[in-house]
């Protein structure tokens, strides 16, 4: 009779492990793939290190298919939105699947808006992590510095070019088109406001609210941080530290503020997080008193996987 019962309770434990086994393995199990898109001087990955620092391998561990796709580092937004939809066309015809959930940080938050603006048939969800949808502070300040044909310009322009190059090159990507410049102008105010002219949808109507939820059947989100120096063992803190003063004082992670990274249904402006560490980075070195960004990415597929997407 004990024999039975330790067996009973040996099989009930081993269900209830499977159980939770198989939640854990399809928690971010979306219906259509995952799509992420790196910002400014991004790739997708350099030998073992990922732009996206851990956070593909995590969301397929819960079932998702993940694509990171390498565009420009440095280019105008709409090049580098061009470049992108000829990925999303290439993911499409190989998964089968008639969409994808877009996910875009920094620079990639304009450059995702864009393929879902001229192809929403194409993208079942856009989601802004720290996007520059409302242009950086740092990019209208990095362009006055250096004005139209000073030397300051052209040094600055020919380094910044030649950096975007160089990370092509080591990620394999070494064809790709860069223009320093050109990234300059679409992160601006000035050039973000004409970009949002011909991109309108998900932006929100006021200074710092929320923007309309689907538009063309595209669903749109946002989350950002709201910290500059998190870690004192992270390399890039300070720098972080010194342009975020860019801001006047106003919520940033110091590279975009909190309210220009407002896109569609804003989960959070205010994370205790910088621009590096809303990716993982500097390889995982992130502020150990905030919610770990890995788990904000999982939170995220999770909440696409329950609307269908």
């Amino acid at each position: 009779m004990q024999v039975r019962r330790i067996a009973a309770l040996l099989l009930a434990a081993s269900a209830t492990l499977t159980a939770a086994q198989t939640q854990a393995a399809g928690y971010t199990q979306t219906r259509y793939p995952i799509v992420l898109v790196h910002g400014l001087f991004g790739f997708d990955n350099i030998g073992p290190v990922e732009y996206f620092y851990g956070i593909p391998s995590a969301l397929r561990s819960g079932g998702a298919t993940v694509y990171t796709p390498q565009v420009s580092a440095a280019n105008s937004t709409e090049v580098r939105g061009e470049q992108l939809l000829l990925e999303v066309k290439k993911i499409v015809a190989v998964t089968g699947k008639p969409k994808v959930n877009l996910i875009g940080h920094s620079h990639g938050g304009p450059t995702i808006r864009y393929v879902a603006s001229v192809r929403p048939d194409l993208v079942a969800s856009a989601t802004s992590v720290a996007g520059v949808n409302k242009g950086s502070a740092v990019a209208d300040i990095l362009l006055g510095i250096a004005p139209p044909g000073s030397l300051s310009r052209d040094v600055i322009t020919t380094i910044a070019t030649g950096l975007g190059k160089l990370l092509s090159l080591l990620s394999g990507s070494a064809t790709l088109p860069q223009n320093s410049l050109a990234a300059a102008q679409s992160l601006s105010t000035a050039g973000s406001a004409k970009f949002n002219a011909a991109h309108p949808a998900g932006l929100p109507a006021t200074a710092c609210g929320e923007g309309a939820y689907q538009v063309n059947g595209v669903a749109y989100f946002s989350w950002s941080g709201a910290s500059n120096y998190t870690n004192v063992l992270d390399i890039l803190d300070p720098a972080l530290a010194v342009t975020g003063l860019a801001f006047g004082g106003a919520k940033n992670d110091g590279l975009v503020s909190s309210c220009s990274s407002h896109l569609g249904k804003v989960i959070r402006d205010d994370y205790a997080m910088n621009h590096a560490d809303e990716i993982n980075q500097s390889v995982g070195i992130v502020n150990l008193f905030e919610v770990n960004p890995v788990s904000v990415f999982r939170q995220h597929a999770n909440r696409l996987q329950g609307m269908g997407l």
